[in-house]
């Protein structure tokens, strides 16, 4: 089931989820071949805490790795990844179905990794979701920055 917040944002924007069975689409790999789209066309939103004690939530492709000097450099410190825990006290989300939409408290970054596909498939918040859209979308609906902190 998709959440109410954002299922709020989806109706606001003409968006339609893709719903699957329960934890069909926690990693890349398996929400590519659940959704039948390339692994780098999942978007995959990362939660990161930075040594300033802020998160942040970086968006990217399902098939790049964060790489760690760069992360430093675009957000202007270092950071690591939130655990599971923080992950879902900060965005409302499990890991494997984080959502980008609706987290205006986040400060969000998309990489650049994203805009090479016409359609991406970020999670619908949960594990079993995917929402197509264009990185055009993703980057107005989030009001993200974009960055390139993938290898």
């Amino acid at each position: 089931m998709i959440p109410a917040q954002v299922r709020k944002v989806l109706d606001a924007h003409g968006l339609q989820a893709l719903e699957f069975e329960v934890g069909s689409t926690p990693t890349s790999e398996m929400a590519a071949q659940r959704i039948g789209c390339e692994v780098g066309q999942i978007a995959k939103s990362m939660l990161f805490k930075g040594k300033d004690g802020a998160f942040r939530l970086i968006v990217c492709a399902g098939d790049r790795r964060v790489d760690n000097r760069k992360l430093k450099q675009a957000l202007g410190v270092k950071a690591r990844f939130a655990n599971s825990v923080e992950t879902e006290q900060v965005t409302g989300f499990k890991p494997g179905g984080v959502c980008p939409f609706g987290l205006d408290h986040i400060d969000t970054l998309i990489d650049i990794s994203l805009q090479r596909f016409a359609i991406i498939y970020p999670a619908a918040g949960n594990d079993a979701s995917g929402v197509a859209l264009s990185f055009a979308q993703l980057q107005q609906i989030t009001n993200a920055s974009l960055c390139d902190v993938m290898s």
